[in-house]
């Protein structure tokens, strides 16, 4: 998820774990430690931008990242003044929670996170919430940041930071129930049009996971609906042909790639000698029906040929 949120959640976990030893500078501690992971962005100023596609949620956002890299940083944490009387164990236990749980709300997306680097890269998500979900963040914000500042609050600060950890996980288990519904109301519809399938994914588009997208790819394409929480029979099924011959024109390497980050959801076109693929695993913002042909999504990577023939990686989004 985004970093507020990721540094929201470190917070609370920091406040819990180290509240009562540390004071207020466990919540700061909290809210640095699980930023880490995401610290891999910085590597965009050694790597390309189509190498990012691979580095992002990569080995930082790994479970083995979690376990190591909570040890090493309690053991630098333990020589320092702030953190001595803190147990080794204890700490461990607080760093091990944010970086984990970072990956594990990554993980609650549909971006995708490679988990099980570096024994495995496939690419992990539950798509039960949108990167960005104030309705999550809000209730973590205000139970570490009420009872930290307000005075009032501040004699029950452990209970106002428990009870944002108590909201903000009973969101993603409500999301999780809405997911289930929308995938049985997406596999009704598409039997009731005898549309087979090879795959679904559902998603929520915004926040509130109030509107939702069904995915389901089929031999030659993928078709679309969109779904909200309250049922909508205007709505109908649109139809996008994958195109995956149009990747053929691509290196191997660079066609497994989009394939392999799209996690089999895209469609292919061309648009002159630029060819356009649409990643609904990782961009999902609603159909663009308002232009011929249609589009699935309006964020693109696009493959754009050069004087010498070769493709060069880009990306673009529709006004």
């Amino acid at each position: 998820m985004d970093s507020l949120t990721q540094a929201a959640l470190g917070a609370a976990i920091g406040q819990a774990t180290l509240g009562k030893r540390i004071g207020r500078k466990g919540a700061l501690a909290g809210a640095l430690v699980a930023t880490i992971p995401d610290l891999d962005v910085l590597l965009r100023v050694l790597y390309s931008s189509y190498d990012m596609l691979r580095i992002h949620r990569g080995i930082s956002h790994s479970l083995l990242f979690g376990v190591v890299g909570a040890l090493v940083l309690s053991l630098i944490f333990k020589r320092t003044k702030l953190f001595s009387q803190v147990s080794l164990i204890r700490l461990w236990w607080f760093n091990g929670l944010c970086l984990i749980t970072h990956s594990l709300l990554d993980f609650c997306t549909s971006y995708g996170t490679q988990l099980f680097l570096p024994f495995s890269d496939t690419r992990l998500g539950i798509d039960i919430v949108n990167v960005v979900d104030p309705v999550y963040t809000i209730p973590l914000l205000l139970g570490t940041l009420g009872g930290l500042i307000i005075p009032q609050l501040k004699p029950n600060m452990f209970r106002w930071n428990a009870m944002g950890l108590a909201v903000s996980s009973l969101y993603l288990v409500f999301t999780f129930m809405v997911k289930m519904n929308v995938n049985e109301r997406v596999e009704a519809d598409l039997a009731s049009q005898d549309i087979r399938h090879t795959h679904l994914l559902t998603m929520p588009v915004g926040a509130a996971s109030i509107n939702w997208y069904g995915v389901a790819t089929t031999d030659n394409g993928i078709y679309m609906k969109k779904y909200t929480l309250f049922p909508d029979e205007n709505e109908s099924f649109e139809f996008f042909p994958q195109n995956d011959s149009l990747l053929g024109k691509l290196t191997p390497e660079v066609a497994n790639t989009m394939r392999w980050f799209a996690k089999g959801f895209y469609t292919a076109e061309t648009v002159g000698d630029t060819i356009r693929i649409y990643n609904l695993q990782v961009d999902m913002r609603g159909m663009v029906l308002d232009r011929s042909p249609h589009a699935p999504t309006k964020g693109f990577f696009e493959f754009v040929r050069n004087d010498e023939g070769v493709y060069e990686y880009g990306y673009g989004n529709m006004k």
